[in-house]
């Protein structure tokens, strides 16, 4: 599926993973969970990439989203790199699942593949997929080979798109856990006063359309 984006269904596929194998829709269930890929085992950038993660998989588990590491290297070359992982920044533990992909054909169907980084073959990029319960992309982010991830935004997003499917909102600019909310221009007033008690505020803006709309979720 080399278009996969946003809305796609991800394929099932079945995959060798430092876990033992896995099909990914089994692995996703009914929970969210974030899966991303990584150029390659032993380089600098993926090395504090997945450190980071580690040291952010508490406050995933913790909102019941799972992660999923990828790498073109074997689940052995894995399985050596997470100890240079873990010796990085001491006290941060790999406990999520990598899968090994050195035939590139997981990430081929996932739109994983850096089109510019070959070195001597296809390698992933720093690609990002938040997959939903329904096994749908939700978010993606896509980075090159050069650019490492921001993991807080990572978990900023997740939380917004966890926010947006409970209570059917939106989050605005630079929103974070907390601060208000927006209501879909698809919600009347009347319905917008039914579902949110503590009521909303409406922008004056020139247009005189009474669009931006806010309000605050638990």
């Amino acid at each position: 599926m080399p278009g996969l984006t946003l809305g796609d269904v991800v394929p099932d596929l079945e995959l060798h993973t430092t876990h033992g194998n896995i099909r990914l829709h089994d692995f996703v269930g009914d929970a969210y969970a974030i899966i991303f890929s990584h150029p390659a085992d032993f380089t600098p950038v993926c090395t504090t990439e997945l450190s980071e993660m580690a040291s952010y998989a508490g406050e995933f588990e913790r909102r019941g989203v799972k992660l999923l590491g990828f790498s073109c290297d074997d689940v052995e070359s894995h399985k050596e790199w997470i100890k240079d992982i873990e010796a990085y920044k001491p006290g941060r533990r790999v406990g999520f699942p990598i899968v090994a992909d050195p035939d590139r054909a997981a990430i081929r169907q996932l739109n994983m593949i850096d089109a510019d980084e070959k070195d001597g073959g296809e390698l992933p990029n720093r690609a990002l997929h938040i997959v939903g319960p329904d096994k749908k992309v939700k978010l993606s982010f896509l980075f090159p080979a050069s650019t490492g991830r921001n993991m807080a935004e990572v978990l900023r997003a997740t939380d917004a798109l966890l926010t947006a499917a409970r209570h059917g909102v939106a989050t605005p600019v630079n929103w974070t856990p907390g601060e208000r909310v927006v209501i879909p221009p698809g919600v009347s007033d009347e319905e917008a006063r039914a579902r949110f008690p503590r009521g909303f505020d409406t922008a004056e803006l020139p247009s005189n359309k009474c669009y931006l709309r806010f309000t605050q979720v638990d």
